[in-house]
């Protein structure tokens, strides 16, 4: 847990992604990433040189049925509030719409209800539980799916709820959460993605650790490309070109 709390507390310092007086609601579906990320969080807040308090959001997808008495417990450990809301989301994606990839529609109506009740506790900000390996799927599925290269952001404001979102397990690899989960028997809920398994980030997932069969490093290498600013935007770095080029050529006639 030191490292992944190492990583957490450079990810904030990196990108200023806690400030003093937050009140930051943690969307906790119940998996394993977003009960590291509380975890962490709590643990942070103890040196954190900012003070900031937390709250706990959990969005029954089950419209009230899902057990979260583990999860509650979690929480009161840590010394963070928690809370459930009810939802129909599951009923609407699986079973109205029957989507075949509902990951997309069900992060919005999940991000919508999360950040509903966030804003309701009085909370400015959002964490979600979003690691290094997410940050690489996300790209690529930005790129296979919508022709555009892309992903998210560690810290992003949102105009419209007037929220910002943070990620502070962007420098976290999930072989180090599912270690961690592991040891400290952290209370999964399994059930939490009614999808698991069968989704196109999954398809993206197996495709890149087939990859690293060959490439060992190549996570390490699309991580790096991602998060370092002298490693990407290139055509932003051609029309800056473009631009010296004309200037030159401008010089020169006058």
């Amino acid at each position: 847990m030191q490292k992944i709390l190492s990583q957490v507390r450079r990810a904030c310092e990196d990108y200023n992604l806690i400030e003093n007086g937050d009140k930051i609601a943690v969307g906790l579906s119940g998996g394993k990433d977003s009960l590291t990320l509380l975890k962490a969080l709590a643990m942070y807040r103890r040196f954190s040189k900012q003070k900031f308090t937390l709250e706990a959001i959990s969005v029954d997808l089950f419209n009230g049925t899902s057990d979260y008495q583990k999860l509650k417990e979690f929480c009161d450990n840590l010394d963070v509030p928690f809370t459930a809301i009810k939802s129909n989301i599951y009923s609407v994606l699986f079973e109205e719409r029957k989507e075949k990839n509902p990951c997309s529609l069900c992060s919005k109506l999940r991000r919508g209800a999360l950040n509903e009740k966030a804003l309701e506790l009085g909370c400015n900000k959002v964490a979600l539980g979003h690691h290094a390996d997410d940050l690489i799927e996300t790209f690529f599925l930005s790129m296979f799916y919508e022709g555009r290269l892309s992903s998210f952001h560690p810290i992003s404001y949102m105009d419209r709820t007037g929220l910002t979102v943070i990620r502070p397990l962007i420098y976290v690899e999930e072989k180090d959460i599912v270690g961690v989960v592991k040891r400290e028997q952290f209370p999964v809920m399994f059930n939490c993605c009614p999808a698991n398994k069968h989704t196109q980030r999954e398809y993206v997932k197996q495709l890149l650790n087939s990859i690293k069969k060959d490439i060992p490093f190549v996570k390490e290498r699309i991580h790096g490309a991602l998060i370092h600013q002298e490693r990407y935007n290139l055509f932003d770095k051609i029309e800056n070109t473009l631009s010296i080029i004309k200037n030159i050529d401008k010089n020169n006639k006058e």
